[in-house]
């Protein structure tokens, strides 16, 4: 915590302030005190987003919605203005690390029954924030905090209000990824609806982290494109997950979200252990609240791993207790191991109860998973490890590629840089022989085949792949796998790539979970043309909206309104309306989409089979126009930028 400067105000509504805690995306978290003595961290929104009147409601609706939740297993709202000329708000502040300090940096997995207790007390907090309408996003294991009562989750719903709004002030448009890359979910990385099923795969990853000390998906240092495609098509890696726990685990992260149990299943088929976390970690506890006693008295405090550290984007209130790895000292709400949320019946359940009680089984015949680690074992690969086990980890090898092939590649197979008719990309990450580090999308006329090949060697010049596995084709079960391929390195920027007869020259390519250049994102509306139409012109219209995100997630969606003709080709006064949207497969100058596919509504004959495309930009008339070309010779659709529609 940094004492208050020149430029902070002393209060803020009846809460005097203490300190500051640092600055996030959103404004200033500061450590402040009620009247009564109750510690709260209280977050007051920037200038700059406070003066679009978009926010501010978004705003004012996320706060009433964070109300509703009440407090229960999430850190309270304690006061709010949404009309202010700064709007705040005020959340408990909670006394407890974060489980990401806790695991990764100070005691290392936690045992079993903690983490059973966990899931208990993040599935009851679950279900209040989705009772309350609401869907988390971003539950990872920072953003849940550990009480000697249970454990709390926070940074959810305000950050909300912080993501719809873009730089110009317009809303991000539809589809974009939000997320913590490692802790998200398949739905979260395709860019479709979340439900709160999302929230219950991002739950399975976080037990998973507690219980083994990884992340289940890898983490964002091998690449996030990489991470998000292993999280939406390969299975989790549970190594050395206790028996006892695997059953609920692999639940939780079902790829099909029907598949897994809601949040109500949890609570009502795990009890909770009393006390439910370690003796060090208790003792931790009682040392952070002595210090943040000694913080009314003036005296600078660290409370918890990273305070005072400036936030990135979600760092929205409720984000205040939990990036700062603390919170509010006041009694949490108890989590009782007798308590219990009537759970809604179906096939979900029952898979859970019938997995949980085989895995007890097993467990029983088993040793048990009891060990505490010590954090001083090992080095970074082997901290989180217990005693005697550091010598294991040759399960993770040391990568042998060469620094200089690492990241996203991109060239043309046929037709030109321009014109392309078929792509390939090729995104590399560190891996051993063996591997299957390489993730490629290869884009033709009428298909896109993404996979995973093998890495068979490496050197200072050259690396060779060899089999893959397809892991999406559309349309359906129209690829194979990608054959053997060496990419020899040319310069920093380029490589030669060839596979059997076929040669190309690749080029380095944005990765990560934002890349789509800013000038083509918003909605897009097809260009008046009467010189085809004539007076029917403003019937027939077709919308292109083109959202944020990584490549190999559905970013590209198109909308067409149009009147029916009949037999005898003659217009009718019947509409028909058609959906459509495409995997983004490469970028750069130009976007290269996969074959479109018609939304399940689009039934009617009349909607159009669309193939592979590219986008393109330029200018007409002085405006943006947005080109959208098939993999073919044929001309493009034309769209300009509907007014506000951002870019």
């Amino acid at each position: 915590m940094e004492p208050l400067n020149a430029e902070d105000p002393v209060s803020i509504g009846p809460f005097r302030l203490i300190g500051r805690l640092g600055v996030g995306g959103m404004g200033r978290v500061f450590l402040a005190r009620s009247a009564g003595g109750r510690t709260v961290a209280v977050k007051v929104v920037h200038a700059e987003l406070a003066a679009q009147d978009e926010f501010r409601r978004r705003f004012a609706r996320e706060v009433a919605a964070l109300e509703r939740v009440g407090g229960t297993g999430t850190a309270p709202v304690l006061g709010s203005d949404t009309t202010a000329g700064a709007p705040w708000v005020a959340i408990g502040y909670v006394p407890g690390p974060s489980l990401r300090t806790v695991v990764g940096d100070e005691f290392g997995p936690l045992p079993p029954e903690t983490v059973r207790a966990l899931a208990s007390g993040l599935a009851r907090a679950l279900v209040h924030i989705h009772d309350a309408g609401l869907v988390h996003r971003d539950l990872k294991p920072s953003n849940v905090l550990l009480t000697v009562d249970g454990p709390r989750l926070i940074d959810f719903g305000i950050a909300r209000a912080v993501d719809t709004v873009a730089d110009g002030g317009g809303l991000t448009s539809t589809g974009a990824v939000v997320g913590s890359p490692g802790f998200m979910s398949p739905e979260q990385v395709r860019g479709d609806r979340l439900t709160p099923a999302s929230d219950v795969f991002c739950l399975g990853s976080v037990l998973a982290y507690a219980a083994t000390g990884r992340s289940p998906f890898g983490t964002a240092d091998s690449g996030v494109h990489a991470t998000m495609f292993r999280i939406a098509h390969d299975e989790p890696d549970l190594t050395d997950l206790a028996p006892e726990l695997s059953g609920l685990i692999r639940a939780c992260l079902a790829k099909d979200p029907e598949g897994r149990p809601a949040a109500t299943e949890i609570v009502e088929t795990l009890t909770v252990a009393d006390p439910w976390l370690p003796a060090d970690v208790l003792a931790r506890l009682g040392r952070h609240a002595a210090r943040l006693l000694e913080a009314e008295a003036g005296t600078e405090i660290g409370i918890g791993a990273g305070a005072g550290a400036g936030r990135g984007p979600g760092a929205g209130p409720g984000a205040g207790s939990g990036a700062l790895g603390a919170g509010d000292p006041t009694p949490a709400t108890p989590l009782p191991p007798t308590a219990r949320t009537p759970a809604r019946p179906g096939k979900r359940r029952t898979a859970l109860v019938v997995a949980l009680a085989t895995l007890a089984v097993a467990a029983a015949a088993t040793a048990t998973y009891t060990f505490w680690p010590n954090p001083g074992v090992g080095g970074d690969e082997q901290k989180n490890r217990a005693a005697g086990r550091t010598g294991d980890v040759s399960a993770r090898p040391a990568g042998i590629v060469p620094a200089g092939f690492l990241g996203a590649w991109e060239g043309v197979l046929q037709g030109s840089a321009d014109h392309p008719r078929e792509t390939t990309r090729i995104e590399i990450t560190q891996g051993a022989a063996g591997s299957k580090n390489a993730v490629y999308v290869q884009v033709s006329e009428s298909r896109m085949c993404m996979g995973r090949s093998r890495l068979v060697s490496a050197d200072e010049d050259k690396v060779v792949y060899g089999e893959s596995d397809v892991t999406t084709s559309v349309p359906a079960q129209r690829c194979t796998p990608a054959a053997h391929q060496t990419l020899t390195l040319r310069s920093p920027d380029v490589l030669e790539w060839t596979s059997g007869a076929a040669k190309a020259t690749f080029r380095k390519a944005p990765t990560g979970t934002a890349v789509v250049p800013a000038r083509f994102l918003g909605r897009w509306r097809s260009r008046p043309a009467p010189e085809i139409y004539g007076d029917q012109d403003d019937r027939f219209t077709t919308e292109v909206n083109v959202s944020q995100g990584p490549i190999g997630t559905v970013l590209v969606r198109f909308s067409d309104v149009f009147p029916r003709v009949n037999d005898a080709g003659e217009v009718t006064s019947d509409v028909v309306s058609c959906g459509s949207s495409a995997v983004l497969a490469g970028v750069g100058d130009l976007l290269v989409i996969g074959p479109q596919v018609k939304d399940a509504s689009s039934t009617h004959s009349d909607c159009p089979e669309n193939g592979s495309g590219y986008l393109v930009i330029d200018r007409w008339e002085g405006k943006d126009r947005l080109l959208v070309f098939p993999m073919i010779d044929a001309e493009p659709g034309e769209f300009l930028r509907l007014p506000g529609a951002g870019g």
